[in-house]
Parts: structure tokens; sequence; C-alpha cells
């Protein structure tokens, strides 16, 4: 009876332990494999990413319901959320916000009228915070806009520009459907463990 006592409790300590780990890989921090090319320069496929699931908001554990608002994402910030189109996992970068007016022409991102494209480098992009090095290889995509992107949604795309599926074809996504933010690259192939912040 004692043995089966202890075995219980070892069982149940296990348990406990296990739950509250997947529950903080839910709500707090994960990491993603990048799967594909379309984030090159800055994410290659196979790099393994660490994201902070409490950027915009705390979760409750396997359902996703938000119970506390964070800070709203920006433009430069790599994100991630699902496809609206097919529910798969997506990693882009947020390039205009809510009440944004974007325009892309010949390859140039402009929002509200600015370009984000450096004069003396037009393979990256200045969001202020964050710098985009963009794989410019298969030409700049397709044009888009003028379109003012809805309060609540964030319009993303990929930094291989002409290699990306991303809300140039599928649209602006709601800001609450981001899962959460980039951190920085820990595992690169090749390079072994790494830190290259995003």
């Amino acid at each position: 009876m004692e043995r089966l006592r202890r075995i219980t409790k070892e069982v149940l300590t296990v348990g406990v332990l296990a739950l509250v780990l997947f529950s903080a890989r839910s709500s707090l921090a994960d990491h993603y494999v990048v799967p594909t090319s379309s984030m090159e320069y800055t994410l290659m496929p196979g790099d393994r990413v660490l994201v902070n699931k409490l950027a915009y908001g705390l979760r409750v554990p396997f359902i996703g319901w938000r119970l506390i608002g964070a800070s709203q994402p920006i433009a430069g910030e790599v994100v991630v959320f699902d496809s609206p189109e097919t529910g798969k996992r997506l990693i882009k970068r947020v390039v205009a916000v809510g009440g944004d007016t974007v325009q892309i022409r010949r390859g140039e991102l402009m929002v509200n009228g600015e370009a984000y494209t450096l004069a003396e480098d037009p393979g990256i992009e200045d969001f202020g915070d964050h710098r985009a090095e963009l794989n410019l290889s298969s030409g700049s995509g397709n044009s888009y806009g003028p379109r003012e992107i809805p309060e609540g949604h964030v319009l993303v795309m990929g930094d291989y520009r002409g290699n990306s599926h991303d809300g140039r074809m599928f649209g602006s996504v709601p800001a609450s459907d981001l899962y959460g933010r980039a951190v920085a690259v820990f595992l690169r192939r090749g390079d072994g463990f790494t830190w290259r912040p995003l």
C-alpha cells in the first residue's frame, strides 16, 4: 500500500510538472523552426527562433483566449501567426499597422508616403528600431496598394520579396491573431548555437 502511494505521488508530480511546462510553452515562450526561405536574409530555412508569446498579451494555455493585452505590434517586428488562408503557422515581418496607408511600386515600400528603403542600399529597409536585409534575387514581388490597413490589423511581408506568399496576397491580419514576436535566432544550421537578435 505504501509503495502504491509513493508511485501515485511520483506520477502526480511528473504530471503536474509536465502540465506546467506545456502551459508555459503555450502562453509564455516557445520556439519556431523556419520552414522556408521566405524571410531570407533575416531568417534561413532550418533556423530555430525564440518566440515571446507575452509580447502581445497573456493567453489562456491551450485555448488561446487573450486574458491581458500588452503592447501592440510595430512596423519592423518579426511575428508568428496562422495563415488566414490555410491555418498553417507562418513567420513574417510587420511592415504596417492599423491606420497606415501602404503602397509598393517597383519594389519600394512606402508607408504613409515615406519610403523605408535606404537610398544608398535598396536591399535594406529601415523601420527605426529594426532593419530588414531583403533578398531581391527573385525580384521584388507583387505591387500593392495604395491601401489603408484597418485598425487592429497589421500587414505582414516576407523579406525575400520575390519568393514570399504574404499580406500582398492574403491581406492584413488581425493583431489579436499574432501568437508572439520573434526575439532572436538561437540555432542556425552550419553555425550551431548562436544569438542573432531580430
